[in-house]
């Protein structure tokens, strides 16, 4: 043995796990090391999973990416037992893909994501882990804590933006024998998992948090509010909960002041209306989960009648940082009406997806093709949705809008929670839109009419002209009944549900007419609308014939091949996978 008293992490995040890390921890496990073996969250490099890392007994750490059983068994052969890291197969920070990756985020969310071994507290200790907390007790302020956080500029990061310090004044000054504090960890956008990543990643950060809130607004009792479908979230909780009451950070008489907080963990049953703060409390007290008129609002009326003060994971996981190193610095990143860092879930057609954190004000560029590295197909970005199914579509040449509550708001999208969906010029944006109006008039809990009639006539129109069968005055109802359901609906779902389908018809209008005027799909999605060939610039490499689901492609090796149209089922294999370019959309 020539490495002794190294320490090795082995990623077993949801992410890591799906690309395979349990399958790599058992073997370390199997294998008789003298280390130290413990696992860590998410680093936000999903794209490049499963990852582990090695801290040699001088400190000096290796982080390995992508590693499958037989890169594991040369790291083992080589690095933990002999003492010499493959450098061929490490992560570095300062050079290529991981200079890019990293140069441009600021890491106040995901501080620990990744960093740290998720189910231990020490270790959450040992990174100033509770010491906001200690502070805030100490100088026993409730106030001055609300107008620390208000200083610092947080907002809301569950897509509204409210000031966060506000929202705690007016709990605040409520005098009420009870209120509640609630973490609303319910992620339901399609291609965002910023919520579950801190959470399995950092959960002592956001249980902090918490009670740092329940401090400042007068509230001795708490819920989590967090999907079922996030079950390693939740047990990453369960268990810190327990760590964190057993440390005397939770329960009566925290850290022997007068102040008691206890918490609790509700598992949602997946409904999407229930990110809504209204909707969220009835499912809470055991009702079905739909909105209510405001006002009253939840800091003077909200669960079971008492004052309650709602924030989602990422606001919350920022307050411990904001407390500890003061509301000034927190204020000097961003802009001026939108200071701080923002999480996003880079997700669709690019090259690094994963988790990115990074200082507001940056432009949607930046993060799409420096940080992200761009699409990963080879082909342009066409538009970037954010805002989840409830937000919209920026066009290519808006990429240069700086990521600001305002400015994003002004292109007709919204921040939202920070999903972030690349789409490249295979994406056709009616398809798209039909999609997200799919997805909300789903979701929508039927309260409204027109939320539960209007999404269902909308997407009706949107599937017919994807079919081929639109009309020249389905524009034209499309726009009208998106600003009913806009200015009729109770709860943000149905006043943004309208979004997708506005912002496409905004800049992608042209796509609209040709598949009502023309009956084409320049996109080649819409299969009514479509067909595939293959051009001259084909090298006969068989690899198309060789993906094709029906066997619709024939040709000679080095031959151009040719597509049989009456087997053919539109699905773009072909083209998705030509290296060539010689698949066309005709």
């Amino acid at each position: 043995m020539k490495n002794k008293g190294l320490k090795i992490a082995v990623g077993m995040s949801t992410c890591n796990m799906a690309a395979g890390s349990r399958k790599l921890l058992e073997r370390l496990e199997k294998e008789s090391l003298d280390a130290e073996l413990s696992t860590m969250g998410c680093l936000g490099m999903c794209h490049a999973e499963p990852q582990i890392r090695v801290t040699d007994a001088d400190g000096r750490e290796s982080l390995y990416c992508a590693v499958n059983p037989a890169k594991l068994e040369r790291i083992i052969k080589e690095h933990l037992r002999g003492g010499s890291p493959v450098e061929a197969w490490l992560f570095n920070a300062n050079e290529g893909d991981g200079a890019a990756l990293l140069t441009k985020q600021q890491r106040i969310v995901l501080r620990n994501c990744g960093r740290i071994n998720p189910e231990s507290i020490d270790e959450y200790l040992a990174n100033d882990g509770y010491k906001a907390l200690e502070m805030v007790l100490k100088q026993n302020n409730p106030s001055e804590v609300c107008e620390t956080v208000l200083r610092s500029g947080l907002r809301g990061r569950g897509g509204a933006g409210f000031p966060t310090g506000l929202k705690w004044k007016f709990a605040l000054k409520e005098r009420r024998d009870k209120k509640y504090v609630i973490c609303n960890a319910d992620e339901g956008d399609p291609g965002a998992f910023m919520d579950r990543s801190t959470l399995e990643s950092d959960p002592h950060a956001v249980l902090e948090g918490m009670t740092i809130q329940a401090f400042s607004t007068g509230a001795n009792e708490g819920y989590i509010y967090c999907r079922a479908e996030y079950p390693l979230a939740v047990a990453h909780l369960k268990r810190a909960i327990a760590q964190s009451e057993e440390r005397g950070f939770l329960g009566d008489n925290i850290l022997g002041s007068t102040f008691s907080f206890h918490l609790h963990i509700k598992e949602g049953a997946g409904a999407f209306v229930c990110g809504e703060e209204t909707a969220l409390m009835a499912s809470i007290e055991g009702e079905r989960g739909m909105p209510r008129l405001r006002p009253p609002f939840p800091a003077q009326s909200g669960l079971f009648g008492k004052p309650t003060t709602i924030n989602n994971v990422e606001t919350l996981a920022s307050v411990p940082w904001i407390i500890r190193h003061g509301a000034e610095k927190y204020a000097a990143i961003g802009t001026e009406k939108s200071k701080g860092t923002k999480v996003f879930a880079l997700a669709g057609k690019i090259k690094r997806g994963g988790l990115v954190e990074v200082p507001m004000g940056i432009t949607i560029r930046e993060v799409v093709e420096e940080i992200g590295g761009g699409t990963g197909t080879h082909r342009k970005v066409k538009a970037v949705q954010m805002g989840g199914p409830s937000g919209g579509c920026i066009p290519a040449d808006l990429l240069d809008t700086r990521i600001d509550y305002d400015e994003i708001n002004r292109t007709g999208a919204i921040m939202g929670s920070g999903g972030m969906i690349v789409l490249d010029e295979t994406t056709c944006m009616v398809d798209v839109a039909r999609y997200f109006l799919g997805f909300t008039q789903l979701e929508s809990c039927g309260k409204c009419t027109f939320c539960r009639i209007g999404t269902r006539r909308m997407l009706e129109i949107l599937t017919r002209i994807c079919a081929g069968d639109g009309v020249p005055e389905d524009i034209d109802e499309l726009e009208e009944l998106a600003v009913q359901i806009k200015n009729t609906s109770l709860c943000g779902l149905g006043q943004t549900a309208p979004n997708p389908v506005l912002t496409t018809l905004k800049y992608f209008r042209k796509e609209y007419e040709e598949h009502i005027n023309d009956k084409k799909c320049r996109a080649g999605k819409c299969v009514n609308l479509c067909s595939y060939e293959i051009s001259e610039a084909c090298t006969g490499c068989t690899v198309c014939a060789h993906k094709c689901p029906v066997g619709a492609i024939s040709g000679e090796r080095k031959g151009q091949h040719k597509i049989d149209q009456e087997k053919c089922v539109r699905c773009g294999v072909c083209r998705d996978v030509c290296k060539f370019d010689a698949v066309k959309v005709i």
